[in-house]
């Protein structure tokens, strides 16, 4: 067993890693082309084709969804790609067809359809959250790394211009070494309800048992996870934090060198049994690094109504005008403002009036996914390698908000909470029969 400061260091080594090079890798199709199959046929899954697509290199081949009236706007635009309502068909009948997948369906389901497709050696596009519990994030980043497949979790604004700036900021200690940063969200993805007892006639179109997938069995309600509220559902969704976490963890993981936390505390209301709460405010505490101010470092989640307290918002200027959505990262010689994807700002201004900002290329999250399978000469920049510790941190908070005031300590190289029996149990979820993940 590695030690935790091993394997902190390691996992934090692989975000500044040289090009990691494998062989045999290419895409294997006539044309040259990569292969690709899409697991989700709307929603973020029409955004990663529509994005995909614009890479002359790339060739859509097939398209899962468990609502083939979800299939219509995709045949239109592609009309020769195959269409499954099972991915598990896809992936067995598709196997020799394709060399890639984007896994972009409801969270509860990423660990399953990626695991699968990793084991036939299909490169993985996954969106986030990576997976929907600990020990499914876990199990992504092991056999991805044991098959040697290219894989990137869709934090597209990881690779943006804004997030890169902020990252490059920090770490040329414009504001010195960090002591604190607080990132936080407007979003409201949770209810306080309990989950309706009503049932309504499910849609011809939609295969309700394969929408559950490794869900446990229950009825279908008109509107009420399916199509767009399953983000809310504690066994579908991961909530506000799962939604947002991944793309805005991303600045202060990246920047700070940040890998597994240490410990976590939730100090907002608890979700119930069905639905997660809002207005989180999550703790966590990470060991430092060399740009950070002390030997451990703070980082606060907030979402909904709840905010940063407001001395660390008065940093930034006027508390009416602070951002929705975002990170503030309270350094030595300074404060850094990210509004989640806009351009960072220093304060105070007076401090750094006539600052020169650094110049960085353009990059493309879904090219440089699309471009990394071809060459096969380095990994994607949101590698699973990278994204995995990242999630595992967002899950962890997630899992927090169940135990509020408990204070869990993480065990990241065994996976698991040795304070706290009950909260450990939850590292893996309990999987329907027939749904296992092996």
């Amino acid at each position: 067993m590695q030690s935790r400061r091993h394997f902190i260091r390691q996992s934090a080594a692989t975000l500044f890693a040289a090009p990691w090079v494998t062989t045999g890798m290419r895409a294997a199709s006539p044309n040259g082309k990569l292969r690709h199959a899409a697991f989700g046929g709307s929603g973020m899954s029409w955004a990663d084709m529509s994005q995909l697509t614009n890479h002359p290199m790339w060739e859509l081949v097939a398209v899962c969804d468990v609502d083939t009236r979800n299939f219509k706007k995709a045949q239109e635009k592609w009309p020769d790609i195959k269409v499954y309502q099972d991915w598990r068909e896809l992936l067995e009948k598709e196997a020799g067809n394709i060399d890639s997948v984007n896994v972009s369906t409801p969270d509860h389901m990423h660990g399953s359809i990626g695991i699968a497709a990793i084991a036939k050696g299909k490169h993985v596009y996954g969106q986030k959250p990576l997976a929907h519990n600990l020990w499914e994030c876990r199990q992504l980043v092991e056999r991805a790394r044991d098959k040697g497949v290219m894989t990137q979790m869709g934090i597209q604004i990881s690779s943006d211009f804004s997030e890169r700036l902020a990252v490059e900021l920090i770490q040329m200690g414009t504001i010195g070494k960090v002591k604190e940063a607080h990132t936080f969200s407007n979003k409201k993805w949770g209810d306080m309800e309990a989950r309706p007892e009503k049932s309504d006639p499910i849609p011809a179109e939609l295969d309700w048992d394969k929408w559950l997938g490794v869900a446990s069995e229950r009825s279908y309600i008109k509107g009420y996870d399916h199509p767009g509220q399953w983000r809310k559902r504690r066994d579908f969704g991961t909530g506000t934090l799962g939604d947002m976490g991944c793309h805005m963890f991303s600045g202060w993981f990246r920047s700070l060198d940040l890998a597994a936390p240490i410990s976590v505390v939730s100090r907002g209301p608890a979700p119930n049994k069905d639905n997660w709460a809002i207005n989180a405010v999550v703790e966590y505490t990470f060991k430092g690094t060399k740009f950070t101010a002390g030997e451990s470092i703070k980082v606060t989640w907030t979402d909904g109504d709840a905010r940063p307290p407001a001395e660390v918002m008065a940093l930034a200027g006027d508390v009416a005008k602070f951002p929705g959505q975002g990170t503030i990262y309270l350094g030595t010689d300074g404060v850094l403002l990210h509004p989640h994807g806009s351009t960072p700002m220093l304060f105070p201004k007076d401090k750094f009036t006539g600052f020169k900002y650094p110049k960085l290329e353009p990059r493309n999250h879904w090219f440089d996914f699309i471009d990394c399978c071809l060459k096969g000469d380095k990994k994607p920049s949101a590698n699973f390698d990278y994204a995995g510790p990242l999630t595992e941190a967002v899950l962890l908070g997630c899992l927090a908000s169940v135990f509020p005031n408990e204070s869990l300590t993480w065990d990241a190289p065994a996976l698991k909470i040795p304070n706290n029996e009950t909260a450990d149990k939850m590292v893996r979820r309990d999987y329907r029969k027939g749904w296992e993940i092996v």
